[in-house]
């Protein structure tokens, strides 16, 4: 091995090692399951490892993989798999609150929404970041950002109605 790919080997394994919470964070949020998170994460660092030596933007780069990997799995997923939703509550005990919820109905909501608007939403309220970077992650527009933003919100008021007094999505619009 050499000295300029083991020190690629190392800056990976600590980028790994930092960023891993907040990638499988983010990609929950996206997908809305704990195991289709991880699988996201690392296959977004598998194909990050390959190029990790030519990456100068490393944390911008993995989550655009995430990013528009969650949208290919959504997209390859929604042609073969059709979801069949039953009357029966899974047993889970969990402890009931005005957070749970909330938690509950939001999770609902984002999973009706489409895979770019739910990244859109993520990267913009929950990673809070500018509809500029939004772009950029994302690899489009800033109308695009603007418009999915705004057609997310609308979808989510719709969806759930509940939200919009708790969190506030009447403001949201505006910014």
């Amino acid at each position: 091995m050499t000295l300029r790919q083991d020190a690629a080997r190392r800056g990976f394994d600590d980028f790994v090692r930092a960023e891993s919470d907040a990638l499988i964070r983010s990609a929950y949020l996206l997908t809305g399951d704990r195991y289709h998170a991880e699988d996201l994460v690392q296959t977004a660092l598998a194909r990050a490892a390959t190029r990790w030596h030519k990456i100068e933007e490393p944390r911008a780069y993995v989550y655009r993989i995430l990013y528009t990997q969650s949208v290919s799995w959504w997209r390859r997923r929604r042609i073969r798999v059709v979801e069949t939703l039953t009357g029966d509550v899974p047993e889970r005990q969990a402890p009931a609150g005005p957070d749970l919820e909330l938690a509950v109905v939001l999770r609902q909501a984002l999973g009706r929404l489409t895979p770019r608007q739910r990244a859109v939403l993520v990267l913009r309220f929950y990673e809070d970041h500018s509809e500029a970077e939004t772009a950029v992650r994302l690899g489009c527009r800033i109308g695009t950002v603007k418009s999915q933003t705004r057609h997310a919100l609308d979808r989510l008021r719709r969806l759930a109605p509940e939200l919009a007094e708790l969190v506030n999505l009447k403001a949201e619009v505006g910014s």
